[in-house]
């Protein structure tokens, strides 16, 4: 009894107690362990959406896994996994409204028909605008490579100011929230060279058209003759619809065969400033009118340029000479193969239309210079065999250090120490948000090896001369070599910050955080423990 309340009465044993504590209500949230909670969370609510009509916010992205808002019901249905979501949105009727009723608050909604989904316009399928996942266990976030998902490195094609840097990643965040895709991470990134990237991580989802989405430009503008009528961007553009309402496959000739396959059209309303639909008025009125078997038309089309490249042309109505609209309608096509991939087509082109209409054109061109994308059942098994190697290096580390040593007084706080090191970095890493990835848990890993070590470099100094009665002194060397050991891992980790345009930022970031825990707080509770212990 003596020797444990030397050991908890110690300031080093005590201070990383203090910290295991933190880390712990940092993972869990609190004091209740959700290891076992059941139920879906929402992810990410899509702009316009019925759901976002129905008051219902889109997670930030610095909102911690376990604070999400989580589904509770829908239209009565009791929701408890993912499974039980769809089938409950799957009842439901167009034009139908329903409570949808969450951990925080019941809403009212709006059931639409999803018009990309519902493409043979016989499926019956309905468009919340949520996407949910099932309620995490922990304040852990997990990366693409655990969670799959998606990740592209962009870099600008000439050099650009830092300004235009930090304002075309803001622009990129909103594309890509405004496209439905919230939990992402947007960040600048750079080599040792001084080359500037960004990097995008979009954990969780897989999306075909992410690559297209980002890579372009975006600049969008629509002309009357040689004559810019409005741009893309909130400068001209104060709404652009993208309900089901106002938006979709062409009401007239919705879809017709083409040499090659065939070929849909699409429409969406937008609406313009007041000096934008001046502008178009004083193009307008110096046209003249012409009739033909269609109708009665100005003289001049209105011409949509998308990267500088003419993408439609759409006819200007006589009634709309010298007229200051502000609510016009665009119209477009794409082709497929298929009447089916046609639509298919069609429905995204507008999609990505519309967003860059919302968001304008980003500041400089990008170039995809790297693009990987995982599954979410890859990053399951990911995650399994990380977890099956973490305890065999366990228990690998138990056998050797007990074979060393034959004393279980010295392998059991060595494995406690380990353990407790590990803790406190997902700790940290919950605190702060940081993504839990391939690299970073590499990081721990290389933690871990440092970890023990150094924790037999203590041992070894403790009981080399294990008859002098002068601890403090062994401790002490031990420390120093250490101290060493952790300068010279952190010298080494910095390069890696910037190496490979901040892909390995992860690993230098985990393991640097790591082996501070461990030089600061673990390892020397651990040389006290190991004091006491081998003292008596």
């Amino acid at each position: 009894m003596g020797t444990a309340k030397k050991i908890f009465t110690n300031w080093r044993v005590i201070m990383l107690l203090i910290f295991l504590v933190f880390a712990y209500f940092s993972i869990n949230g609190g004091i209740a362990v959700h290891f076992f909670d059941e139920g879906i969370s929402i992810k990410s609510v899509g702009e316009n959406s019925s759901a976002a009509l129905a008051g219902i916010e889109n997670p930030s992205t610095k909102l911690s896994p376990l604070s999400r808002e989580k589904i509770i019901s829908v239209a009565g249905s009791q929701i408890t996994s993912v499974q039980d979501y769809y089938q409950a949105v799957g009842k439901l009727e167009d034009e139908q409204t329903f409570k949808l009723i969450t951990n925080k608050k019941s809403y009212t909604l709006l059931a639409n028909l999803d018009q990309s989904e519902s493409i043979d316009n016989q499926l019956n399928v309905i468009d919340l605008g949520i996407k949910v996942e099932d309620v995490p266990t922990s304040n852990i976030k997990k990366g693409l490579d655990l969670a799959g998902g998606t990740r592209v490195l962009l870099k600008p094609v000439e050099t650009v100011s830092e300004d235009d840097l930090d304002l075309t990643i803001s622009n990129l965040k909103e594309r890509l929230n405004v496209y439905g895709l919230s939990d992402v991470v947007v960040r600048a990134a750079s080599d040792l060279a001084g080359e500037n990237f960004i990097l995008i991580e979009i954990a969780g989802v897989t999306e075909n058209e992410v690559k297209e989405l980002l890579a372009k430009q975006g600049k969008f503008e629509a002309k009357i003759g040689n004559e810019t009528v409005f741009f893309g961007g909130k400068k001209d553009i104060t709404y652009v619809c993208r309900s089901a309402e106002c938006s979709g496959l062409g009401p007239q000739r919705q879809c017709f065969q083409a040499e090659t396959g065939y070929g849909c059209n699409f429409f969406f309303g937008i609406t313009l400033t007041p000096e934008a639909a001046q502008r178009q008025a004083d193009l307008t009125d110096q046209l003249t009118i012409v009739t033909d078997e269609n109708g009665r038309y100005l003289s001049e089309k209105l011409q949509l340029f998308l990267d500088d490249k003419m993408v439609e042309e759409l006819s200007i109505a006589a009634d709309l000479k010298g007229r200051a609209t502000t609510d016009i309608q665009i119209t477009g096509s794409e082709k497929g193969i298929s009447q089916q991939e046609a639509m298919s087509n069609t429905l995204q082109e507008m999609k990505r239309l519309q967003t860059i209409m919302v968001t304008g054109s980003l500041p400089v061109k990008l170039e995809v210079v790297k693009m990987d994308t995982i599954s979410p059942s890859l990053g399951k098994e990911f995650l399994q065999n990380i977890l099956l190697v973490g305890v065999l290096a366990v228990l690998a580390v138990v056998v050797v250090v007990f074979l060393r040593y034959r004393k279980i007084k010295v392998v059991l706080p060595m494995v406690l120490t380990l353990i407790s090191e590990m803790i406190l970095i997902l700790g940290f890493a919950a605190l702060v948000g940081w993504n839990l990835d391939l690299a970073a848990i590499a990081g721990i890993i290389i933690v871990a090896g440092t970890g023990v070590d150094h924790l037999i470099v203590i041992t070894d100094e403790t009981l080399r001369g294990e008859k002098l009665t002068d601890w403090k002194k062994k401790i002490k060397n031990a420390m120093f070599i250490v101290t060493g050991a952790y300068l010279t891992t952190c010298a080494g980790m910095l390069p890696l910050w910037f190496a490979g345009a901040g892909l390995l930022k992860g690993f230098a970031f985990t393991t640097i955080v790591g082996i501070s825990f461990g030089v600061l707080i673990a390892r020397p509770a651990y040389a006290a423990i190991i004091e006491q212990l081998l003292d008596n």
